[in-house]
């Protein structure tokens, strides 16, 4: 017999609620076509007469200069991507430059279709602030056209009564571009090409040409410089050196200027694997044993075709370093790390099989191949699969973990687990029902019945949990932690 669903009543759902707003615009890169395509429009551009390219730029930058902060630099950047294309010796203005630039930029609305996902982490900045109160930062998965997912921040404080105030929202959206000069460290990018089955004596006559440390410039170079070594056997050469470059373009970083509001960062697609979205970030605000302070955010890049787990790192929310997650427990999606080492090994959630949580174990944060079973479905309410919610949460009692389930009718729902402290493989005890459910308002949206959060803080007494609402809008719920304690334990 099927047992009734039911959740806490402890559980109270806050008012506030975050919609998509088609507003939130980025630009793009826009080529609408092949070489030839391209070179008929730089064609069309440089005939105008030049009043005539005034005209049209300043009908342009009228229209568009005010939806961006620095529109100018855009153009500029576009004209550069496609500047190849020009033909020697052509003379080309600032001002047509910048009109070239804007024939080949396209705005994207990175919130057009929903605005959810959600996992909050305190403010890296706690200065004037009322006694009792703590800033925070809070990320969500912004869906657009095409279903192309990118993650965004939205900044707040919550007071020492419980009260919830978010600042505003800048009118502006910076997007980040690679930063090619970016150094990878050759020893793990050698562990990795060995983990995806690429290591071969091509690939180690590039590595063999560079620096411990090297930057993207340098590896192209090196590959071009074996590349007429290899020339009996193109096609072998071809397919590592693609390989080998593919895998550099997956490890970036992204730099906002240092002055950008938080809620401008957006950080969307920018290279093959994750061309279809960056799904569902859980971000953790990690201490580390000598005290220093990371956000680590763990996502799934996606590209249509496959996932693969991806590993975000920053201090500030402006410099973002973007790596592959690596080792042969690094499968499925829903990572969250633990907010600290314990027992000097980094720990990991993950749900390996596709059904059932698992805790990972490394002594590297970016190598995983360490793994136990932890927990399987086990009531009905979660008897299709079972994932976490984020990062576990570290409480004098345990570690509560907030945990999803699946049930009939693929419907959502939230419980938690509390773990052992000083060993997260014991189980102390996990919930028998939800702590939370979709109601009649929330059950209907871009994918009905679901509650889902990607993480949560602990604030005083207080669990603040964000949850998105069948994946079209998010709220807030919060339960204390005692109240939660008695539901895991009931």
């Amino acid at each position: 017999m099927i047992e009734a669903l039911q959740e806490s009543p402890a559980i109270h759902r806050r008012e506030e609620q975050f919609m998509s707003d088609d507003r939130r615009v980025i630009t793009r890169l826009f080529v609408p076509g092949g070489e030839d395509r391209v070179r008929a429009i730089l064609g069309r551009v440089i005939r105008l007469s030049d009043d005539e390219v005034r005209v049209q730029l300043s009908g342009v930058m009228s229209d568009f200069a005010h939806r961006h902060r620095n529109i100018e630099k855009v153009f500029e950047n576009h004209f550069n991507d496609i500047s190849c294309h020009v033909d020697e010796g052509v003379v080309i203005s600032e001002d047509r430059r910048q009109l070239i630039g804007a024939y080949f930029t396209m705005e994207y609305s990175i919130e057009s279709a929903a605005l959810f996902n959600p996992s909050i982490v305190p403010h890296m900045d706690q200065s004037n602030l009322s006694e009792g109160s703590c800033r925070f930062i809070m990320s969500l998965r912004a869906t657009g056209e095409g279903h192309i997912s990118s993650i965004v921040f939205r900044t707040g404080v919550i007071r020492a009564n419980g009260d919830i105030e978010f600042e505003p929202v800048s009118p502006y959206v910076a997007m980040g571009r690679p930063d090619q000069f970016a150094k990878h460290v050759k020893q793990k990018f050698f562990l990795k090409l060995i983990e995806m089955g690429a290591y071969n004596e091509l690939a180690a006559d590039i590595l063999d040409h560079l620096p411990l440390e090297f930057d993207y410039g340098q590896l192209e170079h090196s590959v071009n410089q074996q590349w007429a070594k290899h020339g009996e056997d193109h096609e072998a050469f071809s397919e590592t050196a693609e390989q080998v470059l593919w895998l550099a373009r997956s490890n970036y970083q992204l730099v906002f200027p240092t002055d950008c509001p938080i809620s401008e960062v957006v950080i969307f697609p920018v290279t093959e694997n994750e061309s279809r979205g960056i799904e569902d970030a859980r971000f953790v605000r990690f201490v580390d044993d000598d005290g220093t302070v990371i956000y680590y955010g763990t996502y799934t890049a996606y590209n249509g075709f496959k996932i693969l787990p991806q590993l975000l790192k920053t201090y500030d929310f402006r410099t973002f370093r973007v790596v592959t997650l690596n080792g042969r427990h690094v499968q499925n999606k829903g990572m969250a790390l633990f907010p600290r080492r314990v027992n000097e090994r980094f720990m990991m959630i993950g749900r390996l099989d596709g059904e059932s949580l698992y805790l990972m174990s490394a002594s590297n944060v970016r190598f995983w191949n360490e793994a136990t079973k932890l927990h399987g479905p086990t009531h009905p309410w979660e008897f299709v699969q079972i994932g976490n919610c984020g990062s576990p949460i570290e409480t004098e009692h345990g570690w509560i973990l907030l945990t999803h389930g699946v049930g009939p009718m693929r419907r959502y729902c939230i419980g938690a687990m509390l773990l052992d402290l000083e060993d997260p493989s014991r189980i102390i005890a996990a919930s028998r029902t939800p702590i939370m459910s979709p109601n009649a308002k929330e059950r209907e949206g871009y994918v009905p019945n679901v509650v889902y959060s990607c993480g949560a803080m602990v604030h005083g007494d207080q669990i603040i949990m964000p949850y998105a609402m069948s994946d079209s809008a998010t709220s807030i719920a919060t339960i204390s932690v005692s109240d939660l304690i008695d539901c895991i334990k009931a």
